[in-house]
């Protein structure tokens, strides 16, 4: 009788596949914020208080932590901000691009313009307003910080991501929305070394797109024809938030 309804019956039939970690008060992040940003579920008010039966809690946490959204005014001064973003801006075609056997060659794989193409090949263009995805089965690192860091000996970091002739083939060949990834950075560790630089995510994020960091169960997931829905709080003036992300896919 009513088509959306009707829409939802059919969508609930395909597979719905979570995106993002759960997340608790040992959930690792990025060194360089201060200890103690993090304080999840700590009770402010308790059971048995005779006001109200009820028990309330507060969260604290930095904007880029676990599986989260980044918007430009994360690397861009001036950029957009969490509010520049409405309900609209978190629904998206859904294309994975899988490098996870070079992963297994190369910790440090970079996926590449051409490994976007190969893609297509398969599986038509990226359409426009695609949420292009890196599928490297980095996320089974979780929660280990250093494996997801992949630190060794001497500190340095060595992670699979994206490369700059990449991103620009999807935003600037094609007009992708959204990428996300499995790793901590945007950059292939290798990557940001040469630039000195997080160039990629910078890139990315002065090009006014988002990004979503962190993600899992890519490998769940068609290579083309799902769908991703993103949700994050609508807290104002926010650099990133924790993001809730799945994927409805054949």
């Amino acid at each position: 009788m009513y088509k959306l309804w009707e829409q939802l019956k059919e969508l609930k039939n395909y597979k719905w596949v979570e995106l993002s970690h759960e997340l608790n008060n040992e959930s690792p992040y990025w060194a360089g914020i201060p200890d103690g940003s993090v304080e999840l579920g700590k009770v402010v008010f308790d059971w048995g208080n005779p006001m109200l039966e009820c028990q309330i809690q507060t969260f604290k946490f930095p904007g880029q932590f676990g599986t989260h959204i980044d918007f430009p005014g994360h690397f861009i001064q001036g950029g957009n901000l969490s509010e520049s973003y409405s309900a609209e801006h978190g629904v998206f075609p859904l294309c994975v691009i899988d490098i996870s056997e070079k992963v297994k060659e190369d910790v440090h794989y970079a996926v590449t313009a051409e490994d976007i193409k190969e893609y297509e090949e398969k599986y038509g263009d990226i359409p426009d307003g695609a949420f292009v995805a890196l599928r490297s089965d980095w996320y089974k690192n979780w929660p280990d910080m250093d494996k997801l860091s992949g630190t060794a000996e001497d500190g340095s970091e060595h992670f699979p991501g994206w490369s700059m002739d990449a991103l620009k083939y999807i935003y600037e060949e094609r007009n992708a929305a959204a990428n996300g990834h499995e790793a901590l950075d945007t950059d292939a560790s290798e990557e940001a070394a040469k630039a000195e630089d997080l160039a990629c995510e910078r890139y990315v994020l002065s090009k006014g797109k988002l990004q979503i960091e962190v993600m899992k169960n890519l490998d769940q997931v068609a290579p083309a024809g799902a769908i991703l829905i993103a949700a994050w709080p609508r807290i104002e003036g926010a650099t990133g938030l924790p993001v809730r992300v799945w994927a409805i896919t054949e």
